[in-house]
């Protein structure tokens, strides 16, 4: 089946439930009216459906290509990323000051929601150039900026970032990779970094490195560990390539799934780097980039979701396989397609209601990242809070959620599923990754529970809650919304009360909050998305009192009653579960698993 952008599902959220065009005296907003917002969400669908999702089965059969160090990438996947950064694409975001667009991210948000669920590992290649350019733009020195940001916001440089090693992933205190500084103020830089996305292709003249290194007689730790940018081809002083740097593509992983990213393991052999930020604080700086990773990758989770959806709803519309249970509805026909079974609306609903809240909440935590630059104090800190408080549960949440998604994908398409004749199996297999990769799902509830909710003395979930009452206060009572609002009241609640748990019982042992961290994430994605459906739920009935007789209302809130009532539920179980503590999990000896 060919995937279908969801333009008008999108532009749904940014314009009756959003409201962008409210905020015009924002930075960045002036110039991104809702007319003008559509017209890029529909030129990106056209280049998304026409251009990307062709080549994601190619991808997926032909994987990238090592040959002695160099990477070529499937069939047509270098012609369309230079379709991509001709059309401007890449620098849809980006300051002005160095070549972009500057539109809000959340209009990057959308269209990235396109390109990811077109091809998730194509998406990868312009997504880890932005979070380079996104790194260097907080962190970088004038230089820096002025040599490197104009080519990565175009997307004619790809970029990347470089953490893991082989003996170290999360724990990022341990890297080996070393830094010794040069006369000229460079530093040489020697290690080995495993699982770089898009380390090394053909797509791009040159491609630009963050990497992770320790400077000799650096702190031991986290706290000894400086930020470099490492170019695979030195650059000029007037901009043009230079000779080739110390670093290489030593190999390619063989992966489950995203095969037409190119995962590498990148060498570095005195590779000529330069500092980024001030020494030491390299952790700090590559926050920005991780950061911006771990949202691209819960849209990358949420938006493969999208696209097995679809295909699961087409399959179940055409498969014919039994009768309906209150007799045929397809009289004519040998049998009924497979959607009149009430077992297979449930697997289609569920994984509608999770895409299209999902899609929801990626757009709100985007406005969010632009509020930051609000020159409004108050406007900017609440922002800040919020993105520090949610990053976690988006990456996690919509990554799980995502999968199960793809999984119910597979389960509707039943045997053919599981073959290569049909998308599901590439589906499930591309997602599963997001689950792992930019910080464990497991490590983001840890950093929610350990770290985003203590964060000045717990002012971003208190501010959270404030907000979700006044909107319940607003908009509770009698009425069509009820379910919606009295849902949302109630999974707050919810939360709450985890919230307070972990406050009384983590503190007295630490074992405690982790047992509970998984349960309280969830717990904290099911409110997020209780509190989405029940905007949307209001700004459709909005539209159908206003005497819209479009389907697309009613079916918007017939979805969202499916996530109130079959969904939002789930909340109590977590609650239940995390309040059983850390015993259960500890007591069994490690000898006896």
């Amino acid at each position: 089946m060919a995937y279908k952008a969801p333009v008008r599902d999108l532009t749904f959220v940014l314009n009756e439930v959003l409201e962008i065009d409210r905020y015009s005296n924002q930075p960045g907003f002036a110039e991104a009216s809702s007319e003008l917002v559509g017209q890029i969400l529909e030129e990106g669908a056209k280049f998304a459906e026409e251009v990307i999702a062709p080549l994601n089965r190619t991808g997926d059969l032909e994987g990238c290509n090592w040959d002695d160090g160099k990477v070529t990438g499937p069939t047509g996947w270098k012609e369309a990323y230079q379709q991509m950064v001709e059309a401007g694409w890449p620098s849809l975001t980006c300051d002005p000051e160095y070549g972009g667009q500057g539109l809000p991210a959340i209009v990057g948000m959308a269209f990235g929601q396109f390109t990811a669920a077109a091809s998730p590992a194509f998406s990868m290649y312009p997504g880890l150039t932005h979070g380079c350019y996104e790194g260097l733009h907080a962190n970088g020195s004038d230089e820096q900026k002025a040599m490197y940001l104009p080519k990565l916001a175009s997307g004619e440089w790809g970029g990347t970032m470089n953490l893991t090693e082989p003996q170290c992933g999360t724990d990022l205190g341990l890297i080996r990779t070393k830094a010794v500084p040069n006369p000229d103020g460079s530093y040489s830089i020697t290690g080995q970094k495993i699982w770089i996305s898009s380390g090394e292709h053909d797509f791009t003249d040159n491609i630009i490195h963050l990497v992770l290194a320790r400077i000799e007689g650096a702190p031991a730790g986290i706290k000894g560990i400086s930020l470099f940018v490492v170019p695979k081809f030195l650059v000029n002083e007037d901009g043009s390539i230079g000779e080739r740097n110390g670093v290489q593509c030593a190999g390619l992983e063989h992966k489950m799934g995203i095969h037409g990213n190119a995962t590498c393991v990148m060498s570095y052999e005195g590779a000529t780097g330069w500092l980024v930020g001030t020494e030491n604080k390299g952790m700090a700086a590559m926050f920005v980039m991780m950061n911006e990773a771990r949202l691209g990758t819960g849209l990358q989770g949420l938006a493969i979701g999208t696209a097995a959806y679809q295909a699961a709803a087409e399959f179940a519309k055409d498969r014919l396989q039994g009768r309906s249970l209150t007799g045929p509805k397809n009289p004519e026909g040998p049998a009924d397609p497979i959607i009149v079974h009430p077992d297979v609306r449930r697997m289609l609903l569920e994984a509608r209601a999770i895409v299209e809240g999902g899609q929801a909440f990626i757009l709100w935590t985007a406005l969010q990242a632009d509020l930051q630059r609000s020159d409004d104090e108050a406007v900017a800190t609440k922002a800040r809070d919020y993105m520090g408080l949610i990053t976690p549960v988006l990456k996690a949440y919509l990554t799980d959620r995502g999968f199960h998604a793809a999984s119910l994908a597979m389960q509707v398409h039943g045997g053919s599923g599981y073959t290569e004749h049909f998308p599901a199996s590439q589906y499930l297999r591309d997602a599963r990754i997001t689950m792992i990769y930019e910080g464990a799902n497991g490590i983001q509830a840890l950093d929610l529970v350990g770290r985003k909710l203590p964060a000045n003395g717990g002012r971003a979930i208190m501010t959270w809650f404030g907000e979700i009452d006044a909107f319940v206060a607003e908009h509770g009572g009698e009425g069509p919304n009820k379910a919606f609002v009295d849902g949302l009241a109630d999974a707050k609640k919810k939360l709450q009360e985890a919230t307070m748990w972990l406050m009384q019982n983590g503190m007295q042992n630490p074992d405690n909050a982790g047992a509970a961290s998984t349960d309280y994430l969830h717990i904290f994605g099911l409110t997020a998305l209780a509190y989405m459906w029940a905007q949307m739920a209001i700004a459709a009935q909005k539209a159908i009192d206003g005497g819209s007789d479009d389907p697309f209302y009613a079916h918007k809130i017939a979805t969202g009653r499916y996530f109130v009532e079959r969904m939002l539920p789930d909340a109590g179980a977590h609650l239940a579960k995390l309040k059983t503590g850390a015993d259960v999990l500890m007591t069994l000896p490690a000898e006896a698993f």
